[in-house]
């Protein structure tokens, strides 16, 4: 499926990813919206979508996503919330767009415990089990 651009809304576009090791970096994903065309649709949104290093997408990010959706199995819907994190300098390519220098994935499950992960927007040297952070920072 192709990612498309909202109406009267600026995003980033398919210029952003060309020839670079950023991929679309789906916040909620496909996967997880994939009981409909509909929903499956929405998620292609480039208001879904961040500048994400593809490695990390494709790697460590992706597995949590899957173990997501083991754990929403095993316990009932989980609220996910995904934060985009900008440093002061952060990198802004030749064409408008903005590379977040990290990602916050919080996790609440249907008890109210909590889990939180925080993964730098580079390639990921550890499992995904290990960017487990403390929700109260």
């Amino acid at each position: 499926m192709n990612f498309y651009k909202e109406a009267d809304i600026h995003t980033s576009d398919n210029a952003d990813y060309t020839k670079n090791p950023w991929d679309k970096g789906h916040l909620a994903p496909a996967a997880a919206f994939s009981d409909s065309y509909t929903n499956l649709k929405t998620t292609f949104s480039f208001l879904n979508c961040s500048m994400q290093l593809d490695r990390l997408n494709q790697g460590e990010w992706a597995e949590l996503e899957a173990q997501v959706r083991k754990w929403s199995k095993q316990y009932g819907d989980i609220d996910v919330k995904i934060e985009l994190v900008f440093a002061a300098d952060h990198q802004v390519r030749n064409t408008g767009v903005h590379i977040p220098t990290g990602f916050w994935k919080h996790l609440t499950f249907p008890d109210d415990t909590k889990k939180c992960f925080y993964f730098p927007n580079e390639d990921a040297i550890y499992n995904w089990d290990r960017y487990e952070q403390n929700c109260t920072r």
